[in-house]
């Protein structure tokens, strides 16, 4: 296997000393040292092949049907109760939202390759494969992860025909025109979402969380992030990809960081380009939504980014032009900061690193504190330090 390390644009000669380009020596080149975190499990249960869906609790479905379409969703079917919503590519739905008298993320749905991965899942875990009696069909098992937020692996459930989507635009670059005679006018509209990309997770038992999602559903890690001064107490937080093998998959389709709470931390959706994103992005804030971050370019995964709070106050995300890796990189590692966050654009807001005191935010560190769970108050100090960083 080669090791990796995320690609990062040479920086100019005047920016490349320390202390001048924040991201000088952000990314070394060897990769794990010895001793660290593999980054996957040589005996995984199954290989998921990637999220199916997302489910959710909303308290009023008209308000999450209107701000789903005017983020790019399609419904795929309403019944008094759920809310189904899909992308334009051929796939199964990719949200579920119940109705319910308090908003809350209910877990993720990942899809298994093959029937009998179900069986294999059950019988590792003392749980029962399932017939799924709603929209789509298909079959299931329910699990646990260490957090204790539920986790169902599927198979079967139907796909939807492709629909028509936005398409990238035909650009002009250097020496190259490819547009003549030809005005561009990306209109402003809903991004057309095209699929569901990936989930961020925050736990309190990270080492844990992260070892069952590998052993579990065979996922691997892409990148590892550590706090500064403490890489030798391990990582404390993973972008996490599918093994599909030599077929490549998104860069990540889960990420896991330790914090001081545990669940739903934000979603991400494909959209066609930047025109798209960024067009899309003008509708939201024309109908008065509020953008938390963007629009810039991540350096793990190196999507360009725009992310949107919903009514409900979650945190979902329009990308494109993500990295895509086949099984045989390694993790790459560095430091946890919030500047190392993106290579170009807006510095990342309080509000979407979650850095907005409050006293429940102060109520859920003491109790993190007071539990036996991997974060310490040297862990907490460290976190807060890179979060400003």
């Amino acid at each position: 296997m080669t090791s990796h390390s995320p690609a990062t644009p040479a920086a100019p000669a005047a920016l490349d000393a320390p202390g001048q380009d924040p991201h000088h020596g952000l990314h070394g080149e060897d990769g794990s040292r010895r001793g660290e975190h593999p980054g996957r499990d040589r005996q995984p249960v199954i290989k998921a092949l990637d999220l199916a869906w997302l489910e959710f609790v909303k308290p009023d479905l008209e308000r999450a049907e209107t701000f789903a379409r005017d983020f790019g969703f399609i419904v795929a079917a309403r019944t008094p109760q759920t809310l189904y919503l899909r992308g334009t590519m051929q796939e199964p739905h990719c949200l579920v939202i119940r109705k319910g008298p308090a908003s809350r993320f209910l877990g993720p749905a990942f899809l298994a390759a093959d029937r009998s991965d179900l069986d294999r899942l059950a019988a590792v875990t003392g749980r029962r494969a399932h017939a799924l009696h709603e929209f789509g069909g298909g079959h299931a098992v329910d699990l646990l992860d260490p957090s204790g937020l539920p986790v169902r692996v599927v198979h079967g459930v139907a796909e939807h025909p492709a629909l028509p989507g936005q398409f990238p635009h035909t650009l002009n670059t250097g020496t190259e025109p490819a547009r003549i005679n030809t005005p561009q006018r990306p209109p402003v509209e809903p991004a057309r979402v095209q699929r569901l990309g990936h989930l961020v997770l925050s736990t309190r038992v990270f080492r844990r969380a992260l070892d069952w999602y590998l052993r579990h559903l065979g996922l691997i890690v892409s990148d590892f992030l550590y706090l500064d001064g403490q890489r030798g107490r391990g990582p404390t937080m993973a972008f996490i990809r599918c093994d599909r093998g030599s077929e490549p998959a998104d860069h990540h389709t889960l990420a896991l960081h330790l914090g001081p709470d545990s669940g739903y931390v934000h979603s991400a959706y494909q959209v066609a380009d930047l025109d798209a994103l960024a067009a899309g992005g003008t509708y939201l804030a024309r109908r008065g939504y509020r953008r938390s971050w963007g629009i810039g370019r991540h350096i793990q995964g190196s999507q360009i980014f725009d992310y949107w709070r919903d009514p409900d106050r979650f945190l979902v995300e329009h990308f494109t032009d993500g990295d895509l890796f086949d099984h045989t990189l390694e993790p790459g590692w560095a430091a946890m900061s919030a500047s190392g966050l993106a290579q170009w654009g807006p510095p990342a807001t309080r509000d979407f690193l979650g850095a907005t005191p409050s006293p429940a935010m102060l109520r859920t560190v003491l109790t993190a504190l007071r539990e036996d769970n991997e974060l310490d108050p040297a862990r907490l100090s460290a976190l807060v330090k890179a979060m400003n960083s």
